[in-house]
């Protein structure tokens, strides 16, 4: 039982931050689109429970020609590949919102979200 209501207001907030994010969505978006070409989001696989695999959403902070598969820490000058906007998105968390959308669909919860962040 205990776990349907977590669900339900892991449903309930997430749809509610989307409505009021949303104009916040839609200026992030812009940003990035005149920072850079490529799209808006970046996807990730991850493992979720019971060792099943999702994609996690987060706003692209990293030019689209960055080596593939390597992460951040493990690039040469990582620096030289982070967008302008990138560089406030992750200072600022803000490359974590669309992640909102996983926990609508289910693949996280919100709790995992506000670890991430903090």
């Amino acid at each position: 039982m205990y776990s349907i209501l977590k669900r339900i207001g892991d449903l309930i907030l997430s749809f509610i931050g989307l409505i009021i994010l949303s104009p916040l969505f839609v200026a992030l978006i812009i940003a990035i689109k005149i920072d850079s070409k490529g799209p808006v989001l970046f996807k990730q696989k991850r493992v979720g429970k019971r060792k099943t695999h999702f994609m996690i959403l987060k706003f692209r902070t990293m030019r689209v020609d960055t080596p593939k598969d390597t992460p951040t820490h493990m690039l040469d000058n990582p620096e030289q590949w982070i967008t302008r906007v990138g560089k406030f998105l992750r200072k600022t968390s803000l490359d974590e919102l669309p992640q909102i959308v996983n926990i609508l669909r289910g693949d996280m919860k919100f709790a995992e979200l506000i670890l991430k962040t903090i």
